[in-house]
């Protein structure tokens, strides 16, 4: 290891997969359970999911505050795929009042976005590498 390299970009790109990996995982579980019977007409409702980078939905308080946002435009919670995903459907008919909701109804990404999490990741990390060499230091001296 070249002594002047930083360790980030040895550690970024395993983070990064990480996270990627998880992410092509939970599309093609959605995509596995978004099959809905073939009697429903789906024309008359549009659907989302709503990510979260943690498990923010864990929390009922949050659950339920999401909720209520989200009824604000229309959205119902069909299910709650685990406690960083959830499901709204809405009638087509509800885009009439988009504009007077005071957030975007299209939103899909709850809290905090992955760009800043990998940093967060990465900032602990970096932190704790640091925190630990001047340990080392301090009792070297000692």
């Amino acid at each position: 290891m070249n002594p002047g390299a930083s360790p980030a970009i040895f550690i970024y790109p395993v983070i990064l997969a990480a996270v990627l990996a998880v992410k092509r995982r939970q599309q093609m579980e959605e995509e596995q359970m978004s099959e809905y019977p073939e009697t429903n007409s789906h024309d008359d409702w549009e659907y989302k999911i709503l990510r979260a980078n943690t498990a923010a939905f864990r929390k009922p308080q949050v659950l339920h505050a999401v909720c209520a946002e989200e009824k604000q435009g229309g959205w119902m919670l069909v299910e709650k795929f685990d406690d960083l995903r959830l499901r709204f459907r809405r009638p087509v008919s509800a885009r009439k009042n988009d504009h007077m909701l005071g957030y975007d109804p299209y939103r899909t990404q709850y809290g905090m976005g992955q760009g800043s999490l990998v940093a967060m990741i990465l900032l602990t990390v970096f932190g704790s590498i640091a925190f630990i060499v001047a340990i080392i230091i301090l009792i070297a001296h000692h």
